[in-house]
């Protein structure tokens, strides 16, 4: 059963690391939570929320430059709207944008 997963999960991974620039639907995010690739986004929400709270709009998991990045939208108290990246597979802060 493990070799199975294994070869399962190698199979659905070399399949991602062809993509650029795509979302990915829940089931494999799940999975990739699941294979300890990525965090899950309940530990990147509450990252973010200690120095960016606000009103989540949109969240995605994109694969950019060879890692997997949450991208999530976020409206601050002043109405204000942002894009912040985190890699999802540590956690680590890495882009704020002002949408216009």
């Amino acid at each position: 059963m493990r070799k199975t997963l294994t070869i399962f999960l190698a199979c659905l991974l070399a399949s991602f690391s062809f993509a650029s620039d795509d979302d990915y639907d829940h089931e494999e995010v799940r999975a990739l939570v699941e294979a300890g690739v990525i965090l899950p986004l309940e530990q990147i929400l509450e990252r973010m929320w200690e120095e960016h709270p606000g009103r989540i709009l949109e969240v995605e998991l994109e694969r950019e430059y060879g890692r997997y990045v949450y991208e999530i939208e976020l409206l601050d108290e002043k109405g204000r709207v942002w894009e912040l990246e985190y890699d999802a597979a540590n956690g680590e802060f890495l882009e704020k944008e002002r949408e216009e």
